[in-house]
């Protein structure tokens, strides 16, 4: 006499609540994705008319309006900015430093970028230029 059991197990994997898990997921990180703001720091650039567009810049330098200096997303003094710059300069000649200043801040701490660049260019011989971003006027 053989024994059966009357409930047998389904070895099946029902997949319908993972696809549900995985498109609400697509969708969260679609949503926070557009939040993001492309500029780490947050500034208010001047305005200006001018249309002139510069080569894509190697190295861009932000000022905020707590007066601090960012090489790229990397926050120095104003003792290290030269030798931070030198850094992401070497071995270019002829490169772009595109200025992210914030409206609010002095022209001496906008000067303090220009020289450190001027300084970078008599040290090495090169031609390196700076080039101060601003937003268009509306």
């Amino acid at each position: 006499m053989a024994i059966q059991t009357r409930n047998k197990r389904k070895i099946d994997f029902n997949t319908s609540s993972m696809s549900d898990l995985v498109f609400l997921l697509l969708i969260f990180f679609m949503l926070t994705s557009t939040l993001i703001s492309p500029n780490a720091i947050k500034l208010l650039l001047p305005n200006s008319s001018s249309k002139t567009m510069a080569k894509p810049a190697q190295v861009t330098v932000y000022i905020n309006s707590d007066f601090n200096f960012f090489i790229e997303d990397k926050k120095v003094n104003a003792k290290n900015l030269q030798p931070g710059l030198e850094k992401k300069l070497k071995g270019q000649k002829d490169a772009s430093v595109v200025l992210r200043s914030d409206k609010t801040v002095p022209v001496q701490y906008v000067v303090t970028v220009i020289d450190a660049v001027n300084n970078i260019n008599k040290k090495y011989n090169t031609k390196n230029k700076v080039i101060l971003a601003t937003k268009p006027v509306k």
